[in-house]
């Protein structure tokens, strides 16, 4: 590790970018992302095992009395005789196919994947140098991470990978408390290592701080999934944004800025609650959205399930269509939408993730110039509907109206896409109202011809002083609608 930490401190040295908030406002989000809008993520390592109640098994099987910790007892047994550590060898992964799933998340319209390199329970689904504990070393004996980068390069989607590691400082400390094969004394490189005590998550000076030598170790798995797969983008999770992170995520940040750099490529660092410096990196919401549009790129990461990130036996499932309109509310306010799937553990996707990624993809498919390298509108949205707007606000369907419609622009050509027309054949769109010029800031074009994506190439309309009046087919589908408006 020592020679990884002076290789990192010789590439800073030697680049554009310093560890400084100063230097890294240099960034500038690339081109190919502010055109990207829609991403995959996955969710899949050791807790796809248990498949019980969420990816949080791992701490919550050895919290005493909560219902990882009983179904563990019932399911496996005594902790001390059957520990976390005791699912590595059922986890074979012996159907997983990379390419299959590539092919799957291009059917479904995406144009970048994120697998979790490493979750909170610490277990590398890469091959790593800095530690034993990973995919291609026991379980599956496979580079899962690498399988799937060299499958999206070969088709040509962009390659990424999520790091979860900082939280794994506190993650399995709860199994001290109690008799459990989580034990002192420990050191670092052991699986359970360090397992502190769970700090207040909210607060970032909390006690006691991560170690220099955890986040030595922290900065240099994260520095070794950047050289040795060159993901275009590195996602982080939260946590990283604890007092005693910042000056690694600033190390990390530099040496991932500067590689990418050497190598020619641009490269973008999603986070949250506000761990980078503003116009550092691409903040991410999670679970949630914007109420209105912003000026900057930025990314929603939810997913197919409501109650879960990993496969469960139990997962409860959003519909497709809530995830595509949650998709074009989020582009037309300079968004772009990561979702989540989570795999069973022999590797295969189940049905449910698979059908609504299919339907996904069934949509841009049709709609698609509307979201691709779609660009913002003056106006967002307009409709009665309000978005409520943070994180973990997206668990329920929102109740969207014909008159909830949402804008982008692309190629010439304005969209207006309406969130709910089921057996509707009209809509009035307020917004492309007649306007005299002095009414500005209202829309004063001139529109000459409009398209019904997939229905209609020729629809009645009118304009008046209320707004533009289409009358069309009668659409029998609960997907977004998307008007294609020809303006001079």
């Amino acid at each position: 590790m020592k020679n990884y930490l002076n290789k990192i401190d010789e590439v800073i040295k030697n680049g554009k970018y310093k560890d400084t908030w100063d230097s890294l406002q240099q960034y500038h989000v690339p081109q190919w992302y502010e055109k990207a809008k829609f991403g995959i993520f996955i969710h899949w390592g050791l807790y796809s095992v248990p498949a019980y109640n969420n990816e949080w098994y791992s701490r919550n099987m050895y919290i005493q009395g909560s219902p990882e910790y009983e179904h563990h007892i019932k399911t496996y047994g005594a902790h001390k005789d059957f520990g976390y550590k005791d699912f590595i060898p059922l986890f074979k992964a012996e159907n997983f196919n990379a390419e299959e799933w590539i092919r799957l998340f291009s059917d479904s319209g995406a144009e970048y994947v994120i697998p979790v390199a490493e979750h909170h329970d610490g277990f590398q689904m890469y091959d790593s140098e800095l530690s034993i504990w990973n995919a291609k070393n026991m379980g599956p004996k496979r580079d899962i991470l690498g399988e799937l980068s060299d499958a999206c390069k070969k088709s040509g989607i962009i390659n990424g990978a999520s790091s979860h590691r900082v939280e794994h400082w506190f993650f399995m400390g709860h199994g001290k408390e109690f008799d459990s094969d989580i034990k002192e004394p420990m050191k670092r490189g052991d699986f359970y290592w360090p397992a502190m005590p769970e700090p207040n998550h909210h607060d970032l000076f909390s006690e006691p701080a991560p170690t220099e030598e955890y986040l030595n170790d922290w900065l240099c798995r994260c520095c070794e999934i950047v050289d040795k797969y060159r993901p275009h983008i590195i996602y982080f999770d939260w946590w990283i944004e604890h007092s005693g992170v910042k000056p690694y995520l600033k190390k990390f940040a530099a040496y991932y800025y500067n590689r990418a750099e050497e190598w020619g490529e641009e490269v973008v660092i999603n986070y949250k609650h506000d761990a980078f410096e503003f116009g550092t990196a691409v903040v991410d919401i999670e679970r949630g959205q914007f109420a209105d549009a912003k000026p900057y790129v930025w990314q929603t990461d939810t997913a197919v399930a409501k109650n879960s990130w990993c496969y469960t036996k139990n997962n409860e499932y959003k519909t497709s269509s809530q995830i595509i309109c949650d998709l074009v509310d989020i582009v037309s306010k300079n968004g772009r939408l990561l979702l989540n799937i989570g795999p069973k553990p022999d590797g295969t996707i189940p049905d449910e993730d698979k059908n609504i990624l299919l339907e996904i993809g069934k949509w841009l498919k049709t709609n698609g110039e509307a979201i691709y390298g779609a660009k913002l509108w003056r106006k967002s949205a307009e409709g009665p509907t309000l978005i409520k707007e943070g994180q973990f606000a997206d668990s329920e369907a929102k109740l969207f109206t014909s008159e909830d419609i949402r804008f982008t622009v692309n190629g010439g050509y304005i969209y207006a896409i309406c969130l709910n027309m089921k057996g509707k054949n009209s809509i009035c769109i307020k917004s492309l109202a007649e306007a005299d010029a002095s009414a500005a800031p209202n829309f004063h074009g001139i529109i000459k011809e409009i398209e019904v994506l997939g229905y209609d190439k020729n629809p009645k309309w009118s304009r008046d002083d209320k707004g533009l009046h289409i009358t069309t087919v009668s659409v029998n589908n609960d997907k977004p609608v998307v008007f294609k408006i020809l303006t001079d």
